[in-house]
């Protein structure tokens, strides 16, 4: 590659200033020679600068098939159309739409006003759309054009958001509900008192009095599962560290549940004695909720059995059984909801708030447990309660007996269904 010369004239007249200058001061005219033939020499190596470079014109290439190789892997359903046929569907739109979409013009393979409307001006945009692939699914549409043919369709799932949006607001009008119905009531019945005065005999008046003590217990339970169910789900991402002895505390809990009235229906059976890191509070409650459920809605004066295992899984098991009716299998899968409940009437007149399995089942998911319940109709129910055994220390393993064979029995329903809280 050859080089631009610039010749430093300024610089060469100096070298010979220089030089003649050395003469003139009698120094040998060999050094005088050699320095005026350096300088010059270094002059013209330093002017020296290599060409500038040609300018390398790169022409981009986006056809179809780079689109296409690009696209193809994302997990999020893309299509590229082609004056508004389809030219390229990823596998995830292929998986969505179906592999017949390719060639489709694209309002015809949506079928949804709102998506037509935005293809249909050639524009970029958003669009939303409901019942795309299920009736009760809801997609964004976003176009965004690439050139004057090509385009690029991306589809973003929002029913999962729109899903915990609308929990919210069942959970905001349930809880509305359910306190306005007992304040409703103590209201009333003060307002009668309160007008009648001395008219009413007292028998009338105490069970006004009375009706109004039960209705603000009631709320004082609703009020306090409300911040209990808040607690648990703050700290549903803190894997509890407290070491807990859960014999102890399965004994203690569920005499707490029974009370002086209710404990002669209690059958406890401590077969082990496992530890656990856990909240001890929050444990607790899972154990009187499980075990008052079972008390009110089993049959009177029938036993609630309530055991602590190990389950074959190697985890810790709390089983609590009544007697009662049963549960139908539909319900299973709702039991856990806030405020759902099999038999409205009987909850509200038992004291339920129709939160304790709520609260039971975020306790169980913060401590990586798992929550199972099957029933049979007419002859009762069964709620068990898997926690992961605590790390043994260095030096003292912890044997596992073999678990009972009941535990092999297959649950009904296993509660795997996602938080919308």
């Amino acid at each position: 590659m050859g080089t631009r010369q610039s010749i430093p004239l300024v610089g060469i007249l100096l070298a010979l200033v220089t030089f003649v200058a050395m003469l003139l001061l009698d120094i040998d005219p060999i050094i005088a020679t050699s320095a005026l033939i350096l300088w010059v020499g270094s002059l013209l190596l330093a002017a020296g600068r290599p060409p500038e470079p040609a300018p390398v014109v790169v022409k981009q290439t986006f056809n179809r098939d780079s689109m296409g190789n690009l696209i193809e892997n994302s997990s999020t359903p893309l299509l590229v159309t082609e004056k508004n046929n389809i030219a390229i569907a990823n596998r995830a739109a292929r998986r969505m739409l179906g592999q017949h979409i390719i060639g489709q013009d694209a309002r015809v393979a949506f079928r949804q006003p709102e998506a037509i409307s935005l293809l249909g001006k050639n524009r970029n945009g958003q669009a939303i759309v409901r019942g795309l692939v299920r009736r009760q699914d809801i997609w964004q549409i976003n176009r965004q054009a690439v050139d004057e043919n090509l385009a690029v369709i991306e589809l973003i799932n929002q029913t999962a958001e729109a899903d915990i949006s609308r929990a919210h607001t069942d959970f905001v009008a349930n809880a509305s509900h359910e306190l306005r119905t007992p304040l409703s009531a103590i209201i009333g019945y003060v307002e009668t008192l309160s007008e009648s005065g001395d008219s009413l005999d007292s028998p009338t008046s105490q069970k006004f009095l009375g009706t109004i003590e039960r209705e603000a217990l009631r709320l004082q339970s609703l009020i306090s599962d409300l911040m209990s169910l808040s607690r648990v789900e703050a700290e549903k991402h803190d894997l509890p560290q407290q070491l807990i002895e859960l014999s102890d505390l399965t004994e203690r809990a569920v005499f707490d549940a029974a009370g002086s009235q209710r404990e002669d229906r209690i059958e406890l059976s401590l077969n082990a004695d496992p530890r656990v890191k856990g909240d001890r509070q929050q444990l607790e409650q899972v154990v009187r909720n499980l075990v008052d459920n079972a008390l009110k809605y089993g049959a009177v004066d029938t036993p609630v059995a309530v055991e602590l295992d190990f389950a074959r899984d190697g985890m810790a098991r709390i089983s609590v059984t009544d007697q009662g009716e049963g549960i139908a299998p539909e319900q299973l899968p709702h039991l856990t909801r806030r405020f759902y409940r099999t038999d409205p009437g009987r909850s509200r007149a038992s004291g339920g708030t129709g939160l304790g399995l709520a609260i039971v089942k975020h306790i169980v998911e913060r401590h990586r447990g798992r929550l199972n319940i099957d029933s049979d109709l007419g002859k009762g129910t069964r709620v068990v309660v898997r926690l992961p055994l605590a790390e043994p220390d260095e030096g003292h393993a912890v044997k596992v007996p073999q678990a009972a064979d009941q535990d092999e029995k297959s649950d009904d329903w296993q509660d795997e269904s996602p938080d919308l809280s």
